[in-house]
C-alpha cells in the first residue's frame, strides 16, 4: 500500500479566501503546526508577487522542520522569453525552496483567450519551464490549471499538455479542478483516461464550487492518485479549496491508505482551531470531523443510544481526530442527556434522584422563555451545581450602574460602569471605563473581583453574540447573550436573557466568572 503524500497549500492558496491573511509570523507559526501533524509538502507562497511571501521563505530558512518540505509556487515563463530571463522563474529559483511547483496552460480557451498564444507555444511553454526548473532544483511539481475542464472541452490537447511537463521529466503531474464544477463521477473516468498515456505520479487539486472537493479528491486517490493538495479548513479563494481536515481522515479512516501517521491525525483538530485562530475566524461549528458539532447529540433517543455504544450514532471514535462527543442539552432532552452531562462534568446524580427531573424540568422551561444551552455548557453545568446544592459563592454584586453619555454628535459615546461586590465579609465598590456599556461593566466587575482573585487576569472574552428574540415587541423584546470566555488552559461559553440588554449581558458575564472560580479550583 503506497503512501499518499499531502501537500498544504493554505498559506498560499489558503489566503486567496475572502476574510483570510496572515503575517509572515502566522505562517511560520502555521507551517511548523502543519509539520507536525505529518504534511509533506508545505507550499508557502509566490515568492515573484508580494514582499511578505518573499520574507516567508528568508525566514523559514532559519526555522527547522521535522520531515515536512518547502514548496514555492509560481507560473510557467512569459510567452517569447527564455526562463533563465524570465523575472517569475528567477525569482523562485532565488528563494532556494526545496521544492518548485509551476502551473500552466491545459484549457485551449484559456491559451487563445488568457496568454493569446499559439497552442504549440504554450506547449514550448510548459516543457522548457519545466526542464529549466528541474536543472536548478531537486523536486519540481507542474500544476495543470483547468485540466478537467480543459479536457472536457479538447481531449487531445488537454492530454499534449500534460506530455510537454512529462517530456521534461517533472516529478509529479497534478490534475486541477480550478472552477471546481467537475463532479466525481467526471473526475474518475478523466484520471482513468490519462494514467493510459501519461506514466508519470499524478496529484489532485479540487475547488469547492460544487461542494464536491473532498470527493473529488477522495474518488481521485481510489483512483490511483498519490499526491494530495488541500488546505487546512478548506480555506480558498470563491467556496474554497478541497478541506485538508476532511481528506486526511477520508484518506486513512475510510479508504484505510497511508498518509500520515495514526499518532499525527489525532492533532487534527487542534491544528483546525489553530489556524481559525490565527486567521482570526470563528470555527465552523458544523464542520466533518473536527467541528464542535460533529459528535455532538441533542435528541434524548440518540443520547441514551450512545450512552450504550457510541457507534449508533457516530461514524467514527471522536477522539481518533482529536475530537470528543459532545451531548447537548435543550428542550428536546430527556434524562439520559442531564445524566450524560453530569458524568462528562463529574457530578454524580442518577436517572432515580428527583434532582434530575427538577433539572431537565428548569431546563426546558428556561428555553421556553429564551434561554439556549448548547454553546452555554458552562451555564449549565452551574445550574445544575446549584440545583444539587454543590455550587459554592465566591461572590455577590450587590448592585451596579452604567452610564453611557454622548455629549456631541460628533463625538463618540463614553461608557461608565459601577459596581458593589461582595466577597466573604468584605465589600469592594469600584468604577471602569470601557468600550460601551457591556465592556465597561465586564472591566468594573473584574477590577473589583481581582482583588480577591488575582487568577481573573487571566480570563479573556473570546466572542460575544446578541440575539433579539422575536417577541413581536420591537425594542422592548426580550435578548439572548452568548458569551465565549477562556483562560490559558480551556475555553467556555455562558448564557443570559433578559428584556435588558445590559442585565442579559451581565448574567452571562457573572456565569463566565464563577465558572472560571471554579474550575481554578477543581
Amino acid at each position: 500500500m503506497g503512501l499518499i503524500k499531502i501537500y498544504d497549500t493554505t498559506l498560499r492558496d489558503g489566503t486567496q479566501g475572502e476574510d483570510v491573511s496572515f503575517q509572515v509570523k502566522d505562517k511560520i507559526s502555521i507551517a511548523h503546526r502543519l509539520d507536525e501533524l505529518g504534511i509533506h509538502y508545505i507550499e508557502g507562497g509566490w515568492p515573484g508577487s508580494n514582499p511578505k511571501d518573499i520574507a516567508f521563505f528568508k525566514e523559514i530558512k532559519k526555522e527547522t522542520l521535522s520531515q515536512a518540505k518547502i514548496a514555492a509556487f509560481g507560473s510557467t515563463r512569459r510567452a517569447k522569453i527564455t526562463p533563465d530571463k524570465d523575472h517569475n522563474i528567477r525569482t523562485l529559483v532565488a528563494a532556494k525552496p526545496d521544492v518548485i511547483t509551476i502551473f500552466g496552460k491545459t484549457w485551449d480557451f484559456h491559451v487563445r483567450e488568457a496568454l493569446r498564444i499559439s497552442l504549440e507555444e504554450n506547449l514550448e511553454l510548459i516543457n522548457d519551464s519545466l526542464a529549466f526548473l528541474k536543472e536548478n532544483v531537486g523536486e519540481v511539481i507542474y500544476d495543470a490549471e483547468h485540466f478537467f475542464d480543459g479536457y472536457k472541452a479538447n481531449p487531445s490537447y488537454a492530454i499534449k499538455t500534460l506530455q510537454a511537463a512529462e517530456a521534461a521529466k517533472a516529478d509529479c503531474i497534478v490534475l486541477c479542478d480550478t472552477n471546481g464544477g467537475n463532479m466525481p463521477y467526471e473526475i474518475t473516468e478523466i484520471i482513468k483516461t490519462v494514467q493510459k498515456q501519461i506514466t508519470t505520479p499524478l496529484g489532485i487539486h479540487t475547488h469547492n464550487d460544487s461542494e464536491c472537493a473532498v470527493a473529488n479528491t477522495l474518488h481521485a486517490v481510489r483512483q490511483g492518485v498519490v499526491h494530495v493538495q488541500g488546505t487546512i479548513n478548506g480555506f480558498g479563494e470563491r467556496c474554497g479549496n478541497a478541506n485538508l481536515c476532511s481528506i486526511l481522515p477520508g484518506i486513512r479512516l475510510k479508504l484505510n491508505k497511508e498518509c500520515i501517521s495514526d499518532e499525527q491525525l489525532r492533532r487534527l483538530r487542534e491544528v483546525s482551531r489553530y489556524v481559525y485562530e490565527l486567521a482570526n475566524i470563528a470555527p465552523e461549528k458544523h464542520q466533518a470531523y473536527v467541528g464542535n458539532s460533529a459528535f455532538a447529540h441533542k435528541g434524548g433517543v440518540h443520547v441514551s443510544a450512545i450512552l450504550r455504544n457510541t457507534e449508533t450514532y457516530e461514524h467514527i471514535r471522536p477522539e481518533v481526530v482529536g475530537n470528543a462527543t459532545r451531548v447537548l442539552v435543550s428542550d428536546l432532552s430527556g434524562k439520559s442527556n442531564i445524566l450524560a452531562k453530569a458524568e462528562e462534568f463529574k457530578i454524580d446524580i442518577n436517572s432515580k434522584d428527583p434532582v434530575t427531573q427538577e433539572i431537565l424540568e428548569k431546563i426546558k422551561n428556561m428555553e421556553h422563555c429564551g434561554y439556549q444551552f448548547e454553546g452555554a455548557e458552562a451555564s449549565f453545568e452551574l445550574l445544575m451545581k446549584k440545583s444539587l446544592g454543590t455550587h459554592r459563592n465566591y461572590f455577590s454584586v450587590l448592585g451596579f450602574r452604567v452610564v453611557d453619555e454622548k455629549r456631541t454628535d460628533d463625538q463618540r459615546p463614553s461608557s461608565e460602569a459601577t459596581v458593589l461586590v461582595k466577597v466573604g465579609g468584605k465589600t469592594e465598590h469600584t468604577a471602569a471605563l470601557g468600550n460601551g456599556p457591556v465592556n465597561a461593566l465586564d472591566n468594573a466587575i473584574r477590577k473589583a473581583l481581582e482583588k480577591f482573585y488575582p487568577k481573573l487576569r487571566d480570563l479573556k472574552l473570546h466572542d460575544y453574540k446578541v440575539r433579539v428574540l422575536p417577541s413581536g415587541n420591537g425594542t422592548a423584546s426580550s435578548t439572548r447573550v452568548l458569551i465565549e470566555s477562556g483562560d490559558r488552559q480551556a475555553r467556555w461559553g455562558t448564557v443570559g436573557v433578559s428584556d435588558n440588554i445590559i442585565d442579559a449581558s451581565y448574567l452571562a458575564l457573572i456565569d463566565s466568572i464563577d465558572y472560571k472560580l471554579h474550575s481554578d479550583d477543581k
